[in-house]
């Protein structure tokens, strides 16, 4: 089971699942508690500007992957042998491990999302999707850019899509060397924030006091860090890669394939959207895929 992260949230996410199933509103109700505003009118109304941000995207999308889970176990769903997160959604995988309880993930979650807004002055930082370009190619291209400052490969999503971050000027200049290298697209993205960029090396290392406080514990399934792809073991190792995943290269076709080794037969993305499913077949034709994102997803999920 897989849980996507900032990204893949969207307005009105979730509304087909909460009619059916009440745990989704539970849910956001606990989570509007510890945040002191209505989390599920926000994902619902709006506006889309509020949702965007990085202070709200990042709670609603462990509210909804959590959600999600929630309701997978209700309709019957057996837990997963091995989770694993894409970014903010490795703290949704760690919720279904129940390493952390979803309330203290969330306070964790706030801390990191304050940080990773104020890490960068706005329009300082920018992110941008590379399509139709290998990777060494990529990287090239961002050190060619690198006399205009920071840009970085930082999301190897699949095999020809990967995501560059860091300064705007820099990603800018590192966009026209993959077109110039022949990328199929190169385009900004509508972030400010250079998530997992040595920019947010400041807000990792001040997110460890958060992650210090919070009760960890040793996940109940193997739980897998996106990052490397080799799972979290002991508590202090999920608290010291919580903190570096910040500023950490996302490898998400190592972390697809190492559960592939380890045995997966099938993956199901865990939350709104089917960006991970859709890149998980891009990685990995012959494992079947599912997402649940609505009751007729969860049907065919739970059938696959």
């Amino acid at each position: 089971m897989v849980f996507p992260g900032q990204g893949s949230q969207s307005m009105g996410m979730q509304a087909d699942l909460a009619a059916e199933f009440s745990v989704v509103q539970e849910t956001y109700a606990e989570a509007s508690d510890i945040l002191g505003y209505d989390l599920w009118n926000v994902v619902q109304n709006g506006p889309v500007a509020k949702l965007s941000e990085t202070v709200v995207t990042q709670p609603a999308m462990l509210a909804a992957g959590s959600a999600a889970y929630r309701v997978w176990l209700a309709a019957g769903g057996a837990p997963p042998q091995q989770a694993a997160g894409h970014s903010l959604g490795e703290y949704s995988a760690l919720v279904a491990g129940e390493s952390l309880s979803f309330s203290d993930a969330l306070i964790v979650v706030i801390e990191r999302a304050k940080l990773m807004q104020n890490a960068v002055p706005a329009g300082v930082g920018a992110m941008a999707a590379i399509i139709g370009l290998d990777d060494a190619s990529v990287i090239a291209a961002c050190e060619e850019a690198s006399s205009m400052g920071v840009a970085e490969p930082v999301n190897f999503n699949s095999p020809g899509q990967v995501v560059i971050a860091g300064h705007t000027d820099a990603v800018n200049s590192a966009i026209h060397h993959c077109e110039a290298a022949g990328a199929r697209r190169a385009m900004l993205l509508p972030v400010s924030v250079p998530s997992h960029s040595s920019l947010m090396i400041g807000a990792g290392e001040a997110l460890q006091a958060a992650v210090a406080a919070a009760d960890i514990k040793v996940p109940v399934i193997k739980v897998i860090a996106a990052t490397d792809g080799r799972p979290y073991t002991d508590a202090d190792d999920i608290r010291s890669r919580l903190s570096r995943q910040v500023y950490a290269p996302v490898h998400w076709v190592t972390t697809v394939n190492a559960m592939i080794e380890a045995g997966a037969t099938s993956i199901t993305e865990c939350g709104p959207g089917k960006v991970l499913s859709g890149l998980c077949r891009r990685i990995d034709r012959n494992t079947p895929t599912s997402f649940i994102d609505s009751v007729d997803s969860l049907q065919k999920s739970l059938l696959a």
